[in-house]
């Protein structure tokens, strides 16, 4: 049985389609013409198969294709679309609004809005006034950091009052831009509108640095983090090597998922020990990370270390408290390992020359790198399509390299993390020549548990 059997992959839509795009492109291959999308067109969730298992495909394993449709729902001259940006920077978000907004002119779309300060900016307490998104106010933004439109945590639960703000503008369309917590929102938002009997399309484009959206390959803004991460590890790389048992820390985001730890490991080439969230590991004794540091030392006389933000937090979090956007907070974990590696050594009476770094608000205000540029480009002109179109409580996201619908409430059911067990995990270790483990007392039936989860 596949393991999204329980999951239905089926994108909700507003109603029928009567309008003819004015997009004009080709329904006929091999005539050099652009096409359109149909709604029989999929990606498989997992291309690979074991030889011998039945070849019959299923709904649950594969997820409807993003891009024009010949029909769409809206007349585009009738519509008043909604931006909102929530939660943390990250870059590439100027990218997404912008893309989104000229690819809304190509279908004459003329009213575009951006909400300011997340969905606070939604609330009638606030008076925040919205911003009119035209051609030429978005032209050049994507050469900028931070998101155009500012952005702000929490508000996303005051769901009737979010609905009442967009009945009053006379919004058909809205984009949510933002992670886990904000398409948590959109979809209570999607509900309530739906509740109401009203017809206006909910579209949401994933942003989370940490990349660990549910079945999304990458998050916008990922590859821009690991490029940033790398300059970062270079700087500690050096600082460690020209000093007497030289240590550089840094410490890099990842509340509960080590994709950026590893793919910057991986990329710089000069990281001894990478520690995540989802390979615990002990700080003291004869197998304990301090212990192998030390070794590392002895022989090469420097070390690189990265941490991900939420490592160890299982054991550093002793009263759970979350933020106005209901993420855990979290204890420093960096500043927390810089002190007890350097009493560790101290305690030793071994000289030790530590660099602690956390780049985390530097690398999330800078601008996308290209290859996040081009990502967000196609992101948000797949959002515009699936909103055209009447397409609803949907988020966009890459799958097989192929840009695709994903129903929210179905992302939003778990998050993405790295497998101790794959691929990905076992190239880092061969990248740091870390062990494999550094758990004192191993015992694998008990080892990847919820023991070691974010206590939430």
């Amino acid at each position: 049985m596949s393991e999204n059997e329980n999951f239905d992959f089926t994108i909700e839509e507003l109603g029928s389609r009567n309008v003819h795009s004015p997009i004009a492109m080709s329904k006929t291959l091999g005539d050099m013409i652009a096409n359109y999308v149909t709604d029989d067109e999929f990606v498989l969730l997992k291309p690979q198969i074991k030889l011998g298992e039945q070849a019959t495909i299923k709904r649950s394993q594969v997820v409807e294709c993003a891009g024009p449709r010949e029909m769409i729902y809206f007349s585009p001259h009738h519509v008043h679309a909604g931006i909102v940006s929530c939660g943390g920077l990250c870059p590439g978000i100027n990218d997404v609004i912008r893309a989104i907004v000229r690819c809304l002119s190509r279908y004459g779309v003329t009213r575009v809005s951006g909400i300011r300060y997340g969905y606070k900016g939604f609330l009638p307490e606030y008076k925040f006034d919205i911003m009119p998104l035209t051609l030429k106010e978005v032209d050049d933004i994507h050469k900028l950091g931070g998101t155009f439109l500012g952005s702000a945590r929490g508000g996303g639960k005051e769901v009737v009052k979010i609905v009442d703000a967009i009945e009053q503008l006379n919004m058909n369309i809205l984009f949510t831009i933002g992670g886990d917590g904000t398409q948590r929102g959109s979809l209570d938002i999607a509900n309530e509108i739906e509740r109401r009997g009203l017809k206006i399309a909910t579209v949401g484009i994933p942003k989370t640095v940490d990349n660990d959206f549910a079945f999304i390959e990458r998050s916008f803004g990922f590859d821009t983090a690991v490029a940033k991460a790398v300059e970062v590890v270079t700087a500690a790389h050096m600082e460690a090597n020209s000093q007497i048992n030289g240590i550089g820390l840094v410490k890099v985001m990842g509340r509960e998922s080590g994709f950026i730890a590893a793919h910057t490991a991986l990329a710089s080439h000069e990281v001894n020990f990478v520690l995540i969230p989802e390979v615990p590991f002990d700080l003291e004794g004869p197998n304990g990370f301090f212990h192998h540091l030390e070794e590392r030392l002895s022989k090469r006389h420097h070390a690189v270390v990265i941490v991900a933000e939420g490592a160890l937090q299982d054991q550093l979090i002793k009263e759970v408290k979350t933020d106005a956007g209901g993420n855990v907070k979290m204890v420093d974990v960096g500043t927390y390992m810089r002190d007890r590696i350097q009493k560790y050594f101290d305690d030793k009476k071994i000289e030790t020359n530590l660099k602690y770094i956390d780049p985390s608000y530097m690398i999330r205000s800078a601008p996308a790198a290209p290859s996040d540029s081009i990502y967000c480009e196609r992101l948000g002109n797949a959002a515009a399509h699936a909103a055209m179109a009447g397409k609803t409580k949907l988020i966009i996201g890459l799958v097989n390299n192929e840009f695709v619908h994903l129903p929210t409430k179905v992302v939003i059911s778990h998050r993405s993390h790295v497998d101790p067990e794959g691929a990905l995990w076992r190239d880092t270790l061969d990248a740091t020549h870390q062990p494999v483990l550094m758990i004192n007392n191993f015992q694998s039936d008990t080892l990847f548990t919820n023991e070691f989860s974010i206590p939430i």
